[in-house]
């Protein structure tokens, strides 16, 4: 077991959350919170590695073949698709701010009116 890639995916988060942080657009931050997103890719995908195994295709192999867990890789292919909805749907409410208020800098919204 190789602590690489955990590595790589607490870096790829850590580059994402200080693009968050230090951002002045919000497309910009809505894109740093993806590559946040996809360091939990890396992160699913290490925990469910295993050396030496195949595919979890079971109608061709053996029964004492070491194969990979098939639930990380579902956990991975719907965080896959949970990240691009709320990233379509941060940059539908991005424009929708950018009309209303002439801006996609978060210092120059004005606050909320009720």
């Amino acid at each position: 077991m190789s602590l690489f890639p955990y590595l790589i995916a607490g870096w790829i988060f850590l580059i994402g959350v200080y693009g968050i942080a230090t951002s002045r657009n919000l497309i910009h931050a809505v894109g740093c919170l993806a590559v946040t997103q996809s360091s939990t890719y890396v992160l699913l995908l290490s925990v469910g590695y295993r050396k030496g195994a195949t595919a979890p295709v079971f109608s061709d192999v053996p029964t004492d073949t070491r194969v990979v867990d098939p639930v990380v890789q579902a956990l991975a292919l719907t965080d896959v698709v949970v990240g691009a909805t709320v990233t379509a749907l941060l940059l539908a409410l991005v424009i929708q701010t950018a009309k209303r208020h002439g801006t996609v800098d978060p210092d120059e919204l004005s606050g909320l009116k009720g």
